[in-house]
């Protein structure tokens, strides 16, 4: 592992680093959009969009977390994705109930994809604060 390059103490949601968290929002979001997949019996590509959204999160948390030097940018880049999961969520407003299984992923984006964002917030917001605090 690499040394941390800044100086600020860790923003932490429920004990966890926003990269560890970012790592496993990924992997969740990998073991959904295959289960959902394998449960509905769905043959279509579209089940899978949680799992190719929990892809990239989960590869970047992980690389934020050996990799630190990368963090600010690897990190913005998820708040992005995390972004299109609750964006790509807000199509559960148009057609709720047409199919449970896709209305239920629609739903779980919107959801988890803004209590993500919330913390990717909280967590830049974090760092800024602590990087004033030490500068003064």
């Amino acid at each position: 592992m690499s040394v941390n390059t800044h100086n600020t103490q860790d923003f932490r949601v429920f004990s966890l680093s926003i990269e560890f968290l970012t790592t496993l929002y990924g992997l969740f979001m990998v073991i959904w959009g295959i289960s959902i997949s394998l449960i509905s019996g769905s043959s279509s590509i579209t089940s899978m969009i949680p799992a190719f959204i929990g892809v990239p999160l989960a590869f970047i948390g992980f690389i934020s977390m050996i990799k630190p030097t990368f963090r600010k940018a690897l990190m913005h880049i998820a708040v992005v994705i995390g972004i299109i999961a609750f964006l790509g969520g807000l199509d559960f407003f148009r057609g709720m109930f047409n199919n449970y299984y896709a209305g239920l992923s629609k739903l779980m984006l919107l959801i988890t994809g803004f209590v993500y964002v919330y913390f990717c917030v909280q967590s830049f917001i974090y760092v800024r604060r602590q990087k004033n605090l030490q500068s003064n």
